[in-house]
C-alpha cells in the first residue's frame, strides 16, 4: 500500500516544461466548469422527449430513466448491429462488454458475428475520430455522450423487448439528432442558466488556477463551442464578475474541431447584449468576446504559435488532436474519471485482486510446458479462476464495461488516442495548483516487453516482484 497513486497528480505522455509555456488556452465545458450529476439526467430526458414528440417514437420509452452507472466514455457503437461495446488499442472487442440494449451479448454470439473479436480498420472511425461512408463503428469520446449511449441502449431495449421490427441506422440517427437538438435548440443552456447552482459544481480552485497563471505573467485565452451568455453566466458563478479580466482572448461558438481547420470563417464581435457586429476584426482585444473565426486567423492576429502554447480540453479529438498534430501546440487533457479510478486502484481490495491476477498469469505462463493430465487439469482451473478474477477487476470500475483506460490486459482504444494527442493529462485543472510554473513533466520510462524479464524467468528463480507492491512474494 506504500506506492499509492496521487489522484491529484498530473501524468505525462511527453516531456514538457511549464517554463516554456507562455500562453494557456482552455475549453469551457468540463475544463473550466464541471457539471453536477443532474445535467446528464436533463440531457437524457430532453432527448427522450424529442424522440417521442418530434420523431414519433412510442411514448412508452418515457418509462426509462437515466442510469449514470451504465456507460463509460470511449465505447464504440456498431450502428448496423445496434451493439455498444468496448474495444482495445488493437481493435479487439473485450468480450463480456458487448451490449444489445441493456443486456450483455454472449461471447459465442459476438465471435460468430465478427468472425472472432477483431474489428477491421475500415470499419473503425478515422484517425481523428470522424466516420466516413464505410465506417460502422461510432466512438463516443465526449462526456456529454454518456446520456446518448444510455438513451440508445434504452430505446433498443424497448424495441427488442416488445418484438418491434426497426432499422438500427434510423434509430442511431434519430437519437444523435435529438441529443444534438438539446444543445442546438438551447434546451440545455436555458435549463442551466435558470438554475445554475443545481447544474454547475462551484469550484473556487478554477479561479485560483487562473489567478496563479496571471500572477506569473501568463497570457490566457478561451475557445469554446458554447454560446456567449451561457459562458458569461457560468464564469461569473465559478470565477467572478471580473472573469474577463483574466483572459486576453475569449472566443465562443467556435465550432470546434472545424475551428482548427476551416480557414474561411472570419471572427465577429459580440456586444454586451449578445448582438453580432459587422466590424472587420484587425485585432483580438482583451475584454471583448468574439464568435466563430478560425485558428489560422487567430494565429495571424495573436502570433501565439508553437510549443509556447498549452491548450486544455476534455475532448481528445475535437479539442486536442489537430492542435498537437498540425499546429505544434502542447496539449493537456482533462479526464474527470481519472480521479475516481485512481482512488479505486489505491484500495486494498483492488491491489490484492490485481496481485493475484498477475500471479495467476505468471503461473499459467510458467506451467503450460507441463503436458501431463494432472498439470493440464490444474491449468484449466487456473484459466477459469483468471477469467473470474478479470470480471471482478472490471466490476471495481463499472459493472458493464470496466475501466476507461484498460481492457483485460491491453490499453483501451480511448487510452491509445489519449496517449497520442495529449502531452499531459489530469483529473481537473486544480491539479496545476500542485506544481510550480517552471515544473518539468517527465514521462515515466515504461519498460518495453523485450526489456522485461519473462514471468517464467522470474518464477524459475523462485521470486518475482508484484507491480505496485514493494515486498517480494515467494512462490512455492
Amino acid at each position: 500500500m506504500s506506492n499509492m497513486l496521487n489522484p491529484d497528480a498530473i501524468f505525462s505522455n511527453n516531456e514538457m516544461s511549464l517554463s516554456d509555456i507562455e500562453i494557456y488556452g482552455f475549453d469551457y465545458d468540463y475544463t473550466l466548469v464541471f457539471y453536477s450529476k443532474h445535467l446528464h439526467t436533463l440531457i437524457f430526458n430532453a432527448a427522450r422527449d424529442l424522440l417521442i414528440n418530434e420523431h414519433r417514437y412510442p411514448a412508452e420509452i418515457r418509462k426509462y430513466d437515466y442510469d449514470p452507472n451504465f456507460a463509460i466514455r470511449g465505447l464504440h457503437y456498431d450502428v448496423h448491429r445496434a451493439l455498444l461495446m468496448k474495444i482495445d488499442a488493437f481493435h479487439y472487442i473485450q468480450l463480456g462488454t458487448v451490449y444489445r440494449g441493456l443486456s450483455v451479448v454472449p461471447d459465442e454470439e459476438v465471435i460468430a458475428m465478427y468472425d472472432g473479436s477483431h474489428v477491421p480498420l475500415e470499419q473503425m472511425s478515422d484517425f481523428y475520430g470522424k466516420s466516413s461512408h464505410g465506417n460502422t463503428m461510432k466512438q463516443f469520446m465526449d462526456i456529454f455522450s454518456l446520456p446518448e449511449m444510455t438513451l440508445l441502449s434504452c430505446v433498443n431495449e424497448y424495441f427488442l423487448k416488445n418484438n418491434i421490427d426497426y432499422e438500427p441506422v434510423h434509430l442511431y440517427k434519430d437519437v444523435k439528432d435529438s441529443i444534438r437538438d438539446v444543445h442546438i435548440k438551447g434546451i440545455m443552456y436555458r435549463a442551466i442558466e435558470a438554475d445554475i447552482e443545481k447544474y454547475i459544481c462551484y469550484a473556487e480552485q478554477t479561479r485560483a488556477v487562473l489567478a496563479k497563471l496571471a500572477d506569473h505573467g501568463k497570457k490566457m485565452f478561451l475557445i469554446t463551442n458554447s454560446p456567449s451568455s451561457f459562458v458569461d453566466k457560468g464564469m461569473k458563478f465559478i470565477v467572478g464578475k471580473d472573469w474577463r479580466d483574466l483572459f486576453d482572448v475569449v472566443i465562443v461558438q467556435a465550432d470546434k474541431p472545424n475551428f482548427f481547420n476551416d480557414k474561411r470563417r472570419p471572427f465577429r464581435k459580440v456586444n454586451e447584449r449578445g448582438v453580432l457586429l459587422w466590424d472587420k476584426i484587425h485585432k483580438l482585444q482583451k475584454g471583448q468576446i468574439y464568435k466563430q473565426g478560425n485558428l489560422y486567423e487567430f494565429l495571424k492576429l495573436t502570433g501565439w504559435r508553437g510549443s509556447k502554447v498549452l491548450y486544455f480540453g476534455d475532448h481528445i479529438y475535437s479539442d486536442l488532436a489537430d492542435l498537437t498534430l498540425k499546429h505544434g501546440w502542447r496539449t493537456g487533457a482533462i479526464i474527470p474519471e481519472l480521479r475516481s479510478e485512481i482512488k479505486i486502484m489505491n484500495t486494498e481490495k483492488y491491489i490484492q485482486t490485481m496481485t493475484w491476477l498477475q500471479t495467476l498469469t505468471g503461473l499459467l505462463e510458467h506451467m503450460q510446458v507441463h503436458r501431463d493430465p494432472d498439470s493440464q487439469m490444474i491449468l484449466e482451473e487456473w484459466k477459469k479462476e483468471r477469467k473470474e478474477m478479470r470480471e471482478i477487476n472490471r466490476n471495481f470500475f463499472n459493472a458493464q464495461f470496466g475501466s476507461l483506460f484498460r481492457t483485460d490486459e491491453n490499453p483501451t482504444y480511448f487510452l491509445r488516442r489519449l496517449s497520442r494527442f495529449a502531452d499531459i493529462y489530469m483529473a481537473s485543472l486544480s491539479c496545476l495548483l500542485n506544481y510550480e510554473p517552471d515544473y518539468t513533466f517527465y514521462p515515466r520510462r515504461t519498460p518495453l516487453q523485450h526489456e522485461l524479464p519473462g514471468w517464467s524467468d522470474q518464477l524459475c528463480t523462485g521470486t518475482f516482484r508484484i507491480p505496485f507492491l514493494q515486498e517480494t512474494v515467494q512462490i512455492k
